[in-house]
């Protein structure tokens, strides 16, 4: 049997609260709740992400081209569909892909996140990174190259902002990740569970084509501006991406792409 949307005919109604002034409302927090948007991001939303969706908002004319969508949306979560004009006025935007929904955090602690990571596994830790491109650019990278888990500090950026989803191309949906309170707790809780962690750093002691790969394995990677602490970069151990003599870094989401592709391909 075919599936029938719900049609929303205005910008009040109830039902789709949740996707009143998207743009206002990533800057202000939803309450455990995320948005996601475009056809690809939900495809991962509905087959390999770890997290749920709790409803779709479809503009009309896409409906139909959507089949495949569609049918991996389970009957428990509402379909909702309305005009450009509606749709415009209720996410307080125009929404040119006509594509989004709303899905629910996951409330995982750092430590209890580790703990479920197998015997042989490969970490990435970001420290103070605010920009979401990059946050969602190294998800994707994670995500690309094997990566069991991603953590973050506190005062990285939400993984789960609709644009650092967009940019992973959903890849925040699949990853697990957890946040902890500063770079010292993050580092601690991961060798007490027999982790290598090695802070990337144009400073790096040696470069990374020559580390060898552990059994469980962390890549720590810190923000554009200011990079790894003074604290970080001596009490842990270091490397480097080999470059030009007359330049010395990369955007951290690129280094990041170099750095895991050695590691996954020794791995």
């Amino acid at each position: 049997m075919t599936r029938e949307p719900i049609r929303i005919e205005s910008a009040d109604d109830p039902r789709i609260v949740a996707y009143r002034n998207i743009r206002e409302r990533d800057l202000v927090g939803r309450q455990g709740r995320f948005v996601a948007e475009g056809r690809v991001v939900l495809n991962v939303l509905f087959s390999t992400s770890r997290l749920t969706a709790e409803s779709v908002f479809l503009r009309e004319n896409r409906f139909a081209g959507l089949g495949d969508l569609i049918a991996r949306i389970p009957d428990s979560v509402p379909v909702y569909t309305a005009s450009a004009e509606v749709m415009d006025q209720i996410a307080g935007f125009e929404i040119h892909r006509g594509i989004l929904a709303i899905g629910r955090k996951s409330d995982i602690g750092g430590e209890a996140l580790l703990d479920t990571l197998p015997e042989r596994a490969l970490v990435v830790a970001l420290s103070g990174i605010s920009n979401h491109d990059n946050v969602g650019s190294i998800f994707r990278n994670a995500a690309s190259f094997g990566a069991h888990a991603v953590l973050l500090t506190e005062d990285c950026c939400d993984p789960l902002y609709r644009k650092a989803i967009r940019v992973s191309v959903g890849a925040t949906l699949k990853v697990p990740f957890a946040r902890f309170g500063d770079t010292e707790a993050l580092a601690a809780a991961l060798q007490a569970r027999g982790f290598s962690l090695l802070a990337l750093s144009p400073r790096g002691e040696i470069d990374i084509a020559e580390v060898e790969r552990t059994q469980r394995d962390a890549l720590l990677l810190g923000s554009e501006g200011h990079g790894l602490s003074h604290d970080d970069m001596t009490r842990l151990p270091t490397a480097r991406i080999a470059m030009a003599a007359d330049f010395d870094s990369l955007n951290v989401a690129a280094a990041s792409a170099i750095a895991l592709h050695r590691l996954w391909r020794k791995g």
